[in-house]
């Protein structure tokens, strides 16, 4: 259960905040995981539906980019909520299941190797705080300076959302895989 109270409705909040909370809904169609904490800080929220909105629909990184980004950030951090809602969003991008269970298990065995290098990628940022030379290299040269800059644009934003629902305690929703961390 969350340590703190889920917002999922205006009335939750300040009416000065209303406005925020529309934003929410518009952009995710209800107020859900993070947002359900992150809307006790709307302002913090508001920016976040923003950055959101950039990272998961207007950027330019393949979405199969992303969503192994945002999972390997997910089973990084053990977020039970942001596994469960990038595994399914994995499965509409055909992600095969061998390398959801290789993140799942934290390792890139039999994984593509396009996917182990955005795996490994989002693992060094993670825990080496850096990016080597070499890897960095390779990474611009298939996706160039914007997405690669987008790409670590995104590991951010899922790492925010993470620490979130990690320090909030916020479960995975109902139906979704549940993550054994």
């Amino acid at each position: 259960m969350a340590r703190l109270t889920s917002i999922t409705s205006k009335d939750q909040v300040a009416a000065e905040h209303h406005a925020i909370v529309d934003k929410v809904v518009a952009s995710r169609g209800a107020v859900q995981g993070p947002f359900t904490m992150l809307l006790h800080c709307p302002p913090l929220a508001e920016h976040m539906v923003n950055l959101g909105a950039y990272v998961r629909f207007e950027g330019k990184l393949d979405k199969r980019i992303r969503v192994l980004a945002a999972m390997t950030v997910a089973r990084e951090f053990d977020a039970v909520y942001v596994w469960g809602a990038q595994t399914d969003s994995a499965r509409r991008q055909n992600v095969p299941e061998a390398t959801i269970t290789a993140i799942r298990e934290k390792h890139t065995r039999g994984v593509p190797p396009q996917d182990a290098q955005i795996i490994d990628v989002t693992r060094d940022l993670i825990y080496k705080h850096r990016i080597d030379a070499a890897s960095l290299k390779a990474l611009q040269q298939r996706l160039g300076d914007e997405q690669l800059v987008e790409l670590t644009g995104t590991i951010g934003y899922y790492s925010m959302l993470a620490m979130t629902a990690n320090a909030c305690e916020l479960e995975a929703r109902p139906g979704a895989e549940v993550l054994q961390p």
